[in-house]
């Protein structure tokens, strides 16, 4: 799709959400905070947080999750998902909103918050395998014999065009950043991104050293596949980036940067130590990509913080 395709297309998911989204995809708060906060040197340097863990579904997954379900004829089936757990919530989220079965399948690292939440929101919850990969299997399986909607966690051009929201949301509310730094997993959001902000701003993808789709599949100059292990894998767990998240990153994106679980660990304590963001893993990598060293800023650069997820067990923030 060309660049003004996907923009047309993320412009048309953010009216489907509006007029039709039952309320269920909120606007998310940007907050603009000195880099002196962080102690980032370098003078007039703004770092913005998204605070898309504010969703009702705890992600920014529920953009493209609803705008999927939005987009098609539902059977009477229902929609089925294979999750780490966020693409899940927000699909059993909007599945309930719009009175419709979900069918949710999840991998053993998927953590027990995480379950109990879907179990919550009336989701039917299967174990599908030891990995992510091994959920989707099993979960295409099921789709070929139930007929439901199949909503990907990442790759659908819905889901991406949802995610892409994200991007419209921030300009709207505090005009271009310099750069965006962004976790990425199967590349669903980080895909959205680069399609909104195309070059107008730099878009910074980060993975952890324990899960790298993006960075291997750049060394093998096409997506493979990868082991996938550590701190955030029940969220960017993918064995392998998507389709679309490969073409756009390709088209928009430059750097592509690896993060130790430690400093992913760090930044997340970080966050609920000194702002009382309880965030997860994943949502936690672009402010341990400015803690670690790994991005430096520029002198009077703006940097927004895409803080994606919030689906964690508050137990472990201390």
């Amino acid at each position: 799709m060309s660049a003004a395709g996907w923009r047309t297309s993320i412009d048309a998911a953010a009216a489907r959400l509006r007029e039709s989204g039952r309320g269920f995809v909120r606007e998310t708060p940007l907050w603009k905070l000195s880099g002196a906060l962080f102690g980032i040197a370098q003078p007039g340097v703004e770092v913005w947080l998204k605070l898309e863990h504010l969703q009702a579904s705890g992600s920014f997954k529920a953009r493209g999750m609803m705008n999927r379900l939005l987009s098609h004829a539902i059977p009477p089936s229902g929609a089925i998902v294979a999750s780490g757990g966020n693409a899940g919530i927000a699909t059993a989220g909007a599945a309930q909103a719009l009175g419709v079965h979900c069918e949710v399948f999840l991998p053993e690292v998927s953590s027990e918050a995480k379950r109990a939440r879907l179990r919550a929101l009336g989701a039917q919850v299967v174990i599908g395998g030891a990995a992510y990969a091994d959920a989707l299997a099993a979960c295409l399986a099921r789709q070929r014999e139930s007929g439901a909607l199949l909503t990907h966690a990442y790759d659908q051009e819905e889901v991406v065009a949802g995610a892409g929201t994200l991007g419209r949301e921030i300009e709207g509310q505090g005009g271009l950043p310099d750069s965006v730094l962004v976790s990425v997993g199967g590349g669903g959001l980080i895909a959205g991104l680069a399609a909104w902000f195309e070059r107008r701003s730099r878009v910074v993808a980060l993975e952890p050293e324990l899960a790298p789709t993006l960075f291997r599949a750049r060394e093998a100059g096409e997506p493979v596949d990868v082991e996938v292990s550590g701190i955030a894998a029940d969220s960017l767990g993918a064995r392998r980036i998507g389709s679309f998240a490969w073409e756009l990153t390709q088209a928009h994106v430059r750097d592509a940067l690896l993060l130790p679980d430690a400093a992913i660990r760090s930044a997340q304590l970080w966050l609920w130590k000194e702002l009382k963001l309880a965030v997860e893993p994943a949502a936690a990598l672009p402010l341990a990509a400015l803690q670690s060293g790994a991005y430096q800023p520029r002198p009077g650069e703006k940097i927004c913080l895409i803080i994606c997820g919030a689906n964690v067990d508050p137990g472990t923030l201390n």
